[in-house]
């Protein structure tokens, strides 16, 4: 039996990240991606350190396809689902993330069924899984939480989130327990840390790509939750032989306002200009009806109130110790800088 792990996703953020841990390790990686033959995909992947007796493979694999998926899992002990299709600026959620969602994991637990060679699966979810649209300010949400009230419309990305995880979970439920691959969730909320490419910051470094350009004069009224990128790689890794069965591991680092993340940098970096105070909710109303990134009602379920993700079991029972918030945000500032990607 091989000992190859299969991270799908392998180009993006936390995909990336995955790949590095492995093969650090001296793991043997099969990274699937889209497009294999795009340098700003591939490239920080093959500059990669590898461990001894670590090796990197990278295929294509996209997961509309489900002969290129189940060519992909073949052989590998090992897989961790890390694609993910990133909601910011999409005009069509059903089309761009819902459904490569859903349709991409259904994908993996076929070619799982037909190659009948995986032992171990993890799953990236996320805390958009877990948070409901509706919750009263201030709650801290643990595993035992979904976002059942999600909607295309109020929430796509944890409707895409929730619902991949609800059917990995149902398809993984309906197989014997002495032969179905072990499965754990990982669930990442707002994931900071260094880029290891331009890319990354299509997602949750847009948040400090703003600060870093000052697109916005002002910081928004916004709570957010952070963890970072490389101890969600080292999650995934772990998650491989550590934590319950069927574990569902929030992975948080701590929590602050957005205006807070701007201090942290203007401290850090005081060569820069940063942007100072907080946008006035009603600004930022008016903003939400104009802005492409940005809607009314988003503004309405996020501005100016906050919740908290219980992260103890995975503490406790993958070992995790998460890096302060600080450190994430101000790493995530000198591959930016260094090589000029804002």
């Amino acid at each position: 039996m091989s000992d190859t792990v299969l991270v799908t996703g392998a180009s993006g953020y936390i995909g990336s990240h995955i790949v590095a841990n492995l093969l650090v390790k001296g793991r043997n990686v099969r990274a699937a991606l889209r497009a294999p033959d795009d340098p700003e995909r591939v490239d920080h992947l093959l500059a990669l350190p590898v461990g001894e007796g670590g090796s990197l493979d990278v295929v294509k694999m996209d997961l509309f396809d489900a002969e290129e998926v189940k060519a992909a899992v073949a052989g590998c002990s090992d897989v961790i689902h890390a694609a993910a299709a990133l909601y910011v600026g999409k005009s069509n959620p059903q089309k761009d993330v819902v459904d490569p969602s859903i349709i991409g994991t259904q994908n993996i637990c076929d070619a799982i069924d037909a190659t009948n060679c995986v032992k171990r699966l993890v799953h990236t979810s996320s805390t958009a899984a877990i948070r409901p649209t509706k919750y009263e300010d201030g709650t801290c949400f643990t595993s035992e939480s979904w976002a059942d009230d999600a909607t295309i419309e109020n929430n796509a990305y944890g409707l895409a989130k929730a619902g991949a995880e609800k059917l990995v979970r149902e398809w993984h439920a309906n197989k014997d327990e002495n032969t179905r691959p072990r499965l754990v969730t990982i669930h990442p909320c707002v994931v900071f840390g260094p880029p290891l490419s331009k890319r990354h910051l299509g997602g949750s470094l847009s948040y400090v790509e703003a600060l870093y350009k000052r697109t916005m004069p002002k910081s928004l009224p916004v709570h957010i939750n952070i963890v970072d990128v490389r101890d969600v790689a080292e999650s995934h890794v772990r998650a491989l032989t550590d934590g319950e069965p069927c574990g569902r591991y929030l992975v948080i680092g701590g929590d602050m306002w957005m205006k807070d993340v701007a201090e942290i940098l203007r401290t850090a970096y005081p060569e820069r200009k940063w942007p100072k105070g907080v946008l006035p909710y009603s600004i930022c109303m008016v903003a939400a009806l104009f802005h492409p990134k940005m809607s009314v009602k988003w503004a309405r379920s996020s501005l100016k109130r906050h919740c908290t993700f219980d992260a103890t079991p995975a503490k406790q029972e993958l070992n995790m110790t998460f890096r302060n918030p600080s450190e994430s945000i101000i790493d995530s500032i000198p591959p930016i800088s260094d090589n000029n990607w804002a």
